[in-house]
This record gives C-alpha cells, structure tokens and sequence, in this order.
C-alpha cells in the first residue's frame, strides 16, 4: 500500500506525538517510584539564663551575743533574706543597735529602716558560758555569837579558781548566829543551787571535879603566898638630934 506523500507527513507527525508522551509518561511512573527524600534538620536549643527576681522586703534576724563582746555594725548581718534583696535597698538600709546593751544580759531590740519604714529585731545578750563544776558544801558547827565568814573556801570543799568564784553567791541570811539552832546557808552557781548547813550551839560550862577543886584551892593559896613574900617590908627612919 503506498501512501501519498501527505499521508506519509501525518502519520510521522503522529508517531512523533506518541513517542513523546510515551517518554513523558515513562518520566512520571518514574518519578512516582522514587522514595522519598528524608530532611534533616538540626535543632539548636539554646538556654537563656533567667536572672532570679529581687524584692524589697525586708526579713530580720534573731539576734545573739555574748556578754562584752562587740556588735557587727554591718546590716548584712542582720538580714535573712540578704540574698533576695537589690544591691541597691541593701546600700539604702540604717543600722540602729544603740538600745543594745552589750555589757548587761537580757534581751533588746534593734531596727533597720528603709526610707520611712522601720523593722525591728530582738537582740539577746547571754552571760558568758561557765567552766562546768560540781560543789559540795561542808556542814559546820559554830559557837553561838561567832561572826559568819565570808570567804568561800569556809563552805566549799573543792579548790575554785578566780572566774568560778566571782560568779558564786554565798547566801547567809537564814543564819542567825545569836540563837542556837540548825541554819542552811546557800550557794548559786552557773544557776545551779546548792544547800549546806550551820549548827550554832550554846558552849557548856565548865565543870570541875572535887580534886579539881582541890587544886584550884591550892593554887590560890599558893598565889596568896607569893604575894606575901613579895611585900616591901616598911623602912625604919633615922632621928636627928
């Protein structure tokens, strides 16, 4: 079959159009058989430090001391909450401690003022620890109208240095030295109380036995004797004619 030249230019057009979409479909079955691609992405986390909220309330310390010892005068100190304040309220703070007074135990008050507000704090002024001591007390017996002695050696048996004697009280007052009886005299130390106890007794009277008084008599004639002997016998005087 032989075909015009016409005809021959068409169906060549047309067997080129099929050919193209034969590749282009070729080109998206392709395409759809493809796996997909896998993105990575890196992830940056990075921290942001939070600074830590201040305040301006003001929190006070229970203060404490000991005897004579001196006061802190910087207001950190005394604070509580030093740490959650600004800078800039702790520079702005006065101390006032003048109420405190540090040679006297018991307790005081200070205050701490920020601008017109004041805060007040207890301060407490404590006695100053003591060396631990055991005393024991001697019972004594004293004749009556004897003077009561007032140096501790007298009632205490143990041998004390100077810090535990000048913080001992000796109380003699239930003592009446006048009227015989049983007393209890007391010691107070480092608030411990101790209890000792004085007899006051009426001395007997002496009591003589027959050759005691024999004796006594003798004695006596004796001085009589000594005394005679030892007259100065008169002096005879002489006359002139």
């Amino acid at each position: 079959m032989k075909f015009t030249r016409k005809e021959t230019k068409a169906i060549s057009i047309a067997l080129a159009s099929w050919g193209i979409l034969l590749i282009g479909s070729g080109g998206i079955l392709m395409t759809m058989q493809e796996p997909a691609k896998v993105t990575k992405t890196k992830l940056e986390v990075i921290q942001k430090r939070i600074a830590e909220a201040k305040t301006n309330e003001i929190k006070l310390k229970d203060m404490t001391l000991e005897i004579n010892q001196p006061l802190s005068v910087d207001v950190k100190d005394y604070l509580e909450n030093v740490e959650e304040l600004d800078d800039s309220v702790i520079k702005a703070l006065k101390l006032d401690t003048s109420m405190v007074n540090i040679n006297q135990a018991g307790s005081y008050t200070y205050t701490i003022s920020f601008k017109k507000k004041k805060y007040n704090g207890t301060f407490v002024i404590k006695e100053k620890e003591l060396p631990q001591v055991d005393l024991t007390l001697k019972n004594l017996s004293l004749e009556v109208g004897s003077a009561l002695s007032t140096n501790l050696s007298t009632y205490i048996n143990e041998t004390l240095t100077d810090e535990v004697k000048n913080n001992i009280t000796l109380n003699l007052t239930a003592v009446n030295t006048m009227q015989p009886g049983n007393y209890q005299y007391t010691v107070t130390y480092d608030g411990r109380l101790y209890t000792g106890t004085i007899e006051i007794y009426e001395p007997q009277p002496t009591i003589l036995t027959p050759n005691a008084t024999e004796k006594e008599e003798e004695k006596e004639g004796e001085s009589e004797k000594t005394e005679e002997n030892t007259t100065t016998p008169p002096q005879t005087g002489t006359t002139t004619q």
